[in-house]
């Protein structure tokens, strides 16, 4: 082997680099490396650890809820009495977390399989049996054209649930307004797998004498289970005047943010509302407003099957769960010191920048910094031969 090769070998395997170090005294330069550093050393400690609490492992919850609605409205409707209770007013009635409360309907009573005018709408209008093709539906029509057009209302015979639904006036919604008072109770229980933990909305300070009593309120009851139907209508943003009429949609967020080095009795749940959509001053010129759904009720009468169509306007809520705990772990918590030292090199990348390029003795510390040296000719020729 050439001594070259010799000499080459044993400085790779047998000698240890490090990196020159220079001070520099010059007060500029050191000051915002101070900075710089400090502004580091607060993003770390204020940051990542106290507020994203990066020395903890992270779990996500399995959630469950079930809920129940209670109260009863009284209406009078062309001088009938009735009385509507929670099996009336809530769909569906099995307490899942996404449900909808009634607040205004429309009631089309004594439905049958008949031949009958179709709804006047304004625009569908007929002059003769040709302007109704037999067998074939209208977009917004109700039913199967017979291709006959009736003359009194100018619209075409159809084959349908007869009468027609006639929902072209929607009906006072103060016949359901003591919805409001509605109750809502939720149980929402939780789980996070990883720290084998379990929990419920019902804690400790919540028992049955307190939930007896009790009504949720932001301030002075915030771990109360059970909600007002008017206070979820107003803390999410919408009058519930407006939204009884055509109906809307609620978002109920309920969210654990978990310490889990802390006690086990500080996990405690918190409420939030949000009005997904409804019939708010800006709505008010979009398509489609509100929300409402159909349902039957069939009978038989005399050997004939009817019906009552309900249209029923009301209340959506959609109850959503967040779960999120932490609790000490060694491996996150020096990853997170690690990334933070890491980022110390920011300073010294800035602050070289500033050294070696902006201040006047620019040349000279670059002098200092960098010590330049010519290869030997004979050690050129082996890198060129053992390149090429």
């Amino acid at each position: 082997m050439k001594p070259q090769i010799k000499i080459i070998l044993s400085n790779f395997f047998f000698e240890y680099e490090t990196p020159r170090q220079v001070l520099v005294r010059n007060k500029k330069v050191a000051v915002a490396c101070r900075i710089i550093q400090m502004g580091v050393l607060g993003y770390i400690i204020g940051w990542v650890f106290m507020y994203e609490k990066g020395y903890h492992a992270i779990d996500t919850a399995i959630g469950s809820v079930f809920t129940k609605m209670k109260g009863v409205s009284l209406t009078n409707i062309s001088g009938e009495e009735r009385i509507w209770d929670a099996a009336d007013f809530v769909f569906p009635e099995q307490g899942a977390s996404s449900f909808v409360v009634m607040t205004n309907y429309i009631a089309t009573v004594g439905q049958q399989q008949d031949k009958c005018p179709e709804l006047p709408d304004g625009k569908n209008k007929c002059t003769t049996d040709k302007d109704c093709d037999k067998g074939k539906y209208k977009r917004t029509g109700n039913g199967q054209m017979t291709g006959r057009c009736i003359s009194n209302t100018s619209t075409c015979e159809i084959y349908s649930w007869c009468p027609v639904e006639d929902d072209r006036q929607i009906p006072d919604p103060a016949i359901l307004l003591t919805s409001e008072n509605y109750t809502l109770f939720i149980k929402n229980s939780i789980t996070f797998p990883h720290f084998n933990v379990v929990r419920s909305n019902l804690v400790e300070s919540v028992n049955q004498s307190y939930i007896n009593t009790c009504l949720y309120h932001p301030k002075t009851d915030p771990l109360c289970p059970i909600f007002r139907l008017g206070d979820i209508v107003e803390l999410s943003g919408f009058s519930f005047s407006e939204i009884a009429r055509l109906g809307g949609a609620i978002g109920l967020l309920i969210d654990w943010d978990c310490n889990l080095d802390l006690s086990i009795r500080h996990c405690e749940p918190k409420y939030e509302f949000y009005g997904l959509y409804g019939t708010g001053r800006n709505d008010k010129e979009k398509p489609s407003l509100g929300y409402n759904f159909r349902y039957a009720k069939y009978y038989v009468e005399k050997g004939v099957e009817k019906r009552t169509l309900m249209k029923v306007f009301g209340v959506r809520i959609d109850i959503i769960v967040n779960g999120r705990a932490g609790k000490f772990d060694i491996i996150p918590t020096l990853t997170a010191i690690g990334s933070g030292v890491g980022i110390f090199g920011v300073a010294t990348v800035v602050c070289d920048l500033l050294l070696l390029h902006f201040v006047t003795k620019k040349d000279f510390y670059k002098n200092m910094k960098f010590k330049h040296t010519e290869i030997p000719e004979e050690v050129s020729v082996f890198l060129f031969c053992f390149c090429f």
